[in-house]
């Protein structure tokens, strides 16, 4: 039976080949996964801490201010354009096929980074949790030799597992997720509310700088903001999953701004009870172990090892969130031929409802990357902040030409939902919020990826992960545009299963 959402899907030229089965739960469920509070918090806590000391809390507000305004933004593309491959379909429509390619093929690669990233986190959680995960080695800081060994290993594992549920069925993928979200919130939850009633100190010390290095006010913020930027992306999976969302023109939009502002409400509450009830702040633990030598040493060894296998739980569930969405960007691309190996990576298994080759390419790379902590320990945050520069600079490419057609009213605001009831919109706010939102995008990219040998390379002599941001940013380009001059040399064909009416390239 083709329905109300179907029809929708078809006026853009696409056959409903995923299994539309994800209510407003699911929906919500898939971004504030990919945000994943606990996740990121306890992974990037110590690196903000050991560079701003309390005063990096500060930086949680003004980024989740700036990621509302593009949160906003994608509210109104996700109901008017509720397609998979979010950002990819979003750009070529505002802009360009070729410039919506580019912010595409930007977008998944850091989404695989992502998967990477949200994988190594597990090393920050399980040996804290049961010293038999410390599997290599006796140090279990990721950026030790050990450690970022062990993180590696730890991260194959699970990357082998969310890529078999990727693969069974999206009614059992979105299952995990929303069993995993809730035990997320609920544990976040907890952790809150015992952090502030074990505080010893009041939240006036957040005006301090006391415990980190002394980059200054002003470098203390832009260094602490990368763990909230790390933390605060993603929120656009609900988008990523419109084509299996019921009504998708009126949920999509509603999960997108509930996921980041619950995921930056909890997160910020998060940080600042860490940071209170830490039972040190000069000590260096708070620089090293981060939260979770808070919880172990606050809330005693019982509360605290339950409340990290909470944060292992959402690590996993982050992590498939992840890779779930990455997959869903490859097929979007794939179906309109615009990718290598397109008509493998184009093909859903009609029984499951799941494209399986995306899977196994996004966990496969994803891995493969995680090979990079057994080079050096100083992976483990080139590959965490690559990731983020890779998303933001995406994000802007969405944000960049939506302004530009607001400013030439080329951008409707008008027109209706499933309901019947008029699409979310920004209204009159919609030109000073889109260019808060691009503003502080293309700022917080630049921020993030600039080479401080400080924070990229604090041992010195690995030049390479001083500008591995840089570098892998051109490499992404570079391939990019040398697929495209190739393709352009060949004759268009549309892979088996592929949409109604394909696009037409433009370069």
């Amino acid at each position: 039976m083709t329905t109300t959402d179907d029809r929708s899907l078809e006026e853009f030229g696409y056959r409903q080949e995923l299994h539309r089965s994800l209510g407003r739960y699911a929906s919500f469920a898939a971004g504030f996964s990919f945000i994943s509070v606990l996740t990121t918090v306890f992974q990037f806590f110590a690196f903000g801490y050991s560079f701003g000391g309390p005063l990096f809390f500060w930086a949680w507000p003004a980024v989740l201010i700036g990621q509302l305004a593009v949160a906003a933004c994608f509210a109104e593309l996700a109901a008017r354009y509720p397609i998979s491959g979010a950002i990819y379909q979003w750009s070529s429509r505002l802009a360009t096929p070729a410039f919506g390619w580019f912010a595409g093929w930007i977008m998944v690669i850091g989404q695989i980074v992502v998967v990477a990233a949200a994988a190594l986190a597990l090393q920050m959680v399980l040996p804290a949790l049961w010293s038999g995960f410390q599997l290599i080695g006796t140090d279990t800081s990721p950026t030790s030799a050990d450690g970022a060994a062990n993180a590696s290993v730890l991260g194959v594992a699970l990357l082998a597992l969310t890529t078999l549920v990727n693969l069974v069925d999206n009614r059992v993928m979105s299952l995990v997720n929303r069993v995993g979200v809730t035990a997320e919130i609920i544990g976040a939850v907890l952790i809150v509310v015992l952090l502030l009633t074990h505080s010893r100190r009041s939240p006036g010390i957040t005006f301090h700088t006391t415990g980190g290095a002394g980059s200054g006010l002003f470098g203390a913020l832009l260094i602490g903001s990368f763990t909230a930027a790390y933390v605060m992306i993603g929120f656009d999976s609900a988008g990523e999953m419109s084509e299996e969302t019921h009504q998708p023109r009126r949920t999509a939009p509603r999960t997108i701004l509930t996921a980041l502002g619950a995921a930056g409400l909890l997160g910020g509450l998060v940080v600042l009870g860490g940071i209170l009830a830490a039972p040190s702040l000069t000590d260096g633990k708070l620089a090293v172990d981060g939260l979770s030598y808070v919880l172990t040493s606050s809330l005693g060894d019982g509360v605290g090892r339950v409340l990290l296998a909470d944060v292992a739980v959402a690590i996993a569930v982050a992590t498939l969130a992840i890779q779930t969405a990455a997959c869903r960007m490859l097929f979007s691309m794939a179906r309109d031929g615009r990718l290598p190996f397109a008509r493998h990576l184009a093909r859903v298994n009609p029984r499951t409802g799941m494209p399986g080759t995306p899977a196994l390419v996004v966990g496969v790379l994803a891995a493969a990357l995680l090979l990079l902590d057994f080079a050096s320990p100083e992976a483990f945050l080139a590959i965490g902040t690559t990731c983020i520069v890779m998303l933001y600079l995406a994000y802007a490419m969405v944000t960049g030409p939506l302004l530009l057609g607001r400013l030439r009213g080329r951008f409707s605001t008008t027109g209706t939902d499933e309901t019947g009831a008029p699409l979310f919109s920004l209204g009159r706010g919609g030109i000073p919020v889109n260019a808060l939102a691009l503003l502080y995008g293309l700022a917080m990219t630049l921020n993030l990826a600039w080479p401080r040998a400080a924070v990229y390379d604090p041992a010195g002599g690995h030049w390479y992960f001083q500008w591995f941001t840089v570098l892998f940013l051109l490499f992404t380009l570079l391939s990019g545009f040398l697929y495209r001059a190739r393709k352009a040399h060949q004759p268009h064909t549309a892979p088996e299963g592929s949409p109604v009416a394909v696009p037409a390239e433009s370069s």
